[in-house]
């Protein structure tokens, strides 16, 4: 406890490991755990049923597990996890998911949340998610491993942004983002693949060959979705990552951004 501020207010329900720094007029409620290795900054409110993993870092005036901002939430006991590795810069706010919604959301491993942001209730992140400062997810989101999102961006609630995918600033997003393509604007359409995001994540050329091939059937010689799958499927090697994009597309409910 040597590495607890004095004036931090612990709940004695609060799981802490020994080596977590937790600094000035911190307040940390009951039923949470904080994993190994990870430092919270003055200032900062971890809510009631709240699970935050090792090696994290949380900066000064962050909300973490706060109640749900939604009218149908009605004080149920829900969750909010987040994954080890993460850093939550100073002023971002996260909800716990409602009952109605799963009852938990999720934050994954590795995740960077610039200044300002907000992530709702039943939100799901995958790992290494930036979303860059003042950028807002509405309820029940869901973001990809590797996905980018600019700064000032809000997507609508239960939108679907696939791995990889980034999304320009100040971008409004109200469809299903595919996987590894670029995307911008308001409301938000979609400018290629992201040959720079996949090249740094150590794609071969070869994959990023075959996802061009892709997304030129579905979105760029005026076929339906419908009609672009089936020429993907007879025209392009079914790797990994083709299959991934297709499968995305199909199983979106909310429409796909084009």
């Amino acid at each position: 406890m040597t590495n607890i501020h004095p004036t931090a207010i612990i709940d004695p329900t609060a799981e802490i490991d020994d080596d977590v720094v937790i600094g000035p007029y911190t307040i940390v409620r009951g039923n949470t755990s904080i994993g190994a290795g990870t430092e919270i900054a003055s200032h900062v409110v971890i809510d009631e049923h709240t699970s935050i993993g090792p090696d994290c870092r949380i900066f000064q005036y962050a909300s973490v597990g706060a109640a749900p901002q939604d009218l149908k939430f009605k004080g149920e006991v829900t969750h909010l996890k987040v994954g080890r590795g993460t850093v939550i810069r100073e002023f971002v706010t996260i909800n716990r998911g409602t009952g109605v919604g799963g009852g938990i959301t999720e934050v994954g491993a590795e995740n960077f949340l610039m200044a300002y942001c907000h992530v709702a209730h039943d939100c799901k992140t995958g790992r290494r998610v930036i979303l860059a400062n003042n950028s807002t997810l509405a309820g029940h989101c869901e973001l990809g491993d590797f996905s980018n999102i600019g700064g000032f961006t809000a997507i609508h609630q239960f939108v679907r942004v696939g791995d990889y995918a980034y999304i320009g600033g100040k971008s409004v997003v109200v469809k299903d983002i595919p996987p590894y393509v670029i995307s911008a604007g308001d409301r938000a359409t979609l400018h290629g693949l992201n040959k720079v995001g996949m090249r740094r994540s150590d794609f071969s050329e070869a994959t990023i060959t075959e996802l061009k091939r892709t997304y030129r059937l579905l979105f760029r010689i005026g076929l339906t979705l419908n009609e672009g799958i089936e020429r993907v499927r007879a025209e392009v090697n079914q790797i990994p990552e083709v299959v991934a994009f297709v499968d995305f597309i199909q199983n979106s409910s909310r429409g796909i951004t084009r």
